[in-house]
Parts: C-alpha cells; structure tokens; sequence
C-alpha cells in the first residue's frame, strides 16, 4: 500500500497536487512522479516498486518534495514583497 503523507488542511490536497505537476513540469499531477523519476533516471513503473532502493525512491521523492519547497518559498517571497 502507498504511504502518503497527512496533509493538515485537507482541503490543500488539490493545490498541492498542481503545484507537484507545475514543478515537474508535468499536465497532470498523477504523471508527475513518473516524469520525475525519468528525469533523475530511477526506473519507476505503475504498480509495485518493491525493487527499487531507498536511493532510487529518495532521488524522486526529493526531486519533488524540494522543487515544491522551493516554489512555495518562492511564492511567499513574493506574497511579502507584494504586501510592502
């Protein structure tokens, strides 16, 4: 079973889910892992992954997990900026 994160405002899943796919580049949040994987050449497929090593998740993993922090720090900069 996929583990997925708690996110703490449910209502954020949506926005957090096109933020993942704008990162990455992607038309659609459910591909962007897939294209992330491909990008950092980890060999992620649809349904079981049980091979791959805790190396190999975590290049994908922190490709998305730290371009979505970076984008959100981004926006928050400019949110501030905005503000003064």
């Amino acid at each position: 079973m996929a583990r997925r994160n708690k996110i703490l405002v449910p209502e954020a899943r949506n926005g957090l889910d096109q933020l993942k796919a704008k990162v990455v580049h992607s038309g659609s949040p459910a591909e962007a892992k897939f294209e992330a994987a491909e990008e950092v050449g980890v060999p992620l497929k649809r349904g079981y992954n049980g091979k791959l090593t805790s190396e190999q998740a975590g290049k994908v993993g922190g490709r998305l997990g730290g371009s979505m922090v970076r984008e959100l720090v981004k926006m928050a900069q400019e949110n501030l900026t905005k503000k003064q």
